[in-house]
């Protein structure tokens, strides 16, 4: 027992919803880590990506339960809310991006060389990361702030998670320019590069701002204010990066319209355009959104204030 003649540890970082799905969490992810270690087994850039996943999602709930568990959160010069509602939309991300990759590489109908054995096991692994996926979207609808209620910090509202989402893709980004796109041809494609490479460090930043509880950092504006203005300058470049990029990497007069026949699977430098081009779309789309429900919380904001 505490000097306050509580519990030492934390009762409702087991017995609650959020407990439950973190305990989900962790059995979860142990059975995919065990699994693929036993007998499924990984290769490639692919398999390796799927493992570090699991593996890095798996310590990180490890630490959090801990903390939580024991209260040692307290101690740490950071925003606790903020940072579990991030770390647990993170996680969705990737356990989602995993049991999509792992199963699409892996996976076959027929049995391989090494028997039925390895591919029940990869069908195993492939289920209990779509459970684990769905375990972390229950933290994060159970931490998400919702219209009425009192909002503990930024990262649980729509446009906090639109944060991480929008990092997320960045990164997806980054990985189809390392892979061959021969961005460096143009200077038009270099500013593309460094439109992603900035609206990625804005939005890092706002997210570390909030979980180390440095929103009164910036002493010109209120956070709030300072957020929409990020997400209108993030907008603008992201809209021009949208324009630009197709243009100089599939207009005949630059690049080639259509894929050629020769690029070899895996390694063709039009797949990454592609691939780069599709999602500077969907990270545009998602600031807009951003920009949007930014704008609708000042208001709901303002509004109580008054009342």
């Amino acid at each position: 027992m505490d000097s306050q003649g509580g519990p030492y540890l934390n009762t409702r970082a087991l017995c609650s919803p959020l407990g439950a799905a973190r305990l989900c969490q962790l059995a979860m992810g142990c059975a995919v880590i065990a699994m693929v270690a036993h007998s499924a087994g990984y290769s490639g850039s692919h398999g390796v990506f799927c493992m570090a996943a699991w593996c890095f999602c798996f310590a990180m709930t490890v630490v959090v339960f801990f903390l939580d568990a024991t209260r040692l959160h307290s101690c740490l010069p950071i925003s606790w809310d903020n940072l579990t509602v991030t770390c647990a939309a993170f996680a969705t991300l990737m356990y989602v991006t995993a049991s999509v990759v792992y199963p699409l590489f892996f996976v076959r109908s027929e049995c391989p060389y090494a028997g039925c054995e390895v591919r029940n096991f990869r069908i195993a692994v492939t289920v209990c990361s779509i459970l684990c996926a769905l375990a972390y979207g229950a933290e994060v609808a159970l931490c998400r702030a919702r219209p009425g209620q009192a909002v503990v910090g930024y990262m649980a509202t729509v446009s906090g998670l639109l944060k991480v989402v929008q990092g997320f893709v960045a990164c997806i980004i980054f990985g189809a320019l390392a892979n061959g796109s021969e961005y460096s041809r143009y200077a038009a494609t270099i500013f593309c590069v460094v439109v992603y490479a900035f609206c990625f460090a804005l939005t890092a930043l706002v997210v570390v701002m909030t979980v180390c509880g440095r929103t009164k950092a910036v002493r010109c504006l209120p956070f709030d204010r300072f957020v929409v203005v990020c997400t209108l300058l993030e907008v603008l470049l992201y809209l021009s990066a949208s324009v630009v990029w197709p243009v100089f990497c599939f207009d005949a007069k630059y690049g080639t319209p259509w894929r050629p026949s020769s690029c070899p699977q895996g390694r063709c430098p039009w797949d990454s355009k592609l691939v780069v081009a599709v999602f500077s779309f969907v990270n545009f789309g998602l600031y807009v959104a951003d920009l949007i429900y930014s704008q609708r919380i000042r208001f709901v904001s303002s509004h109580n204030s008054r009342a």
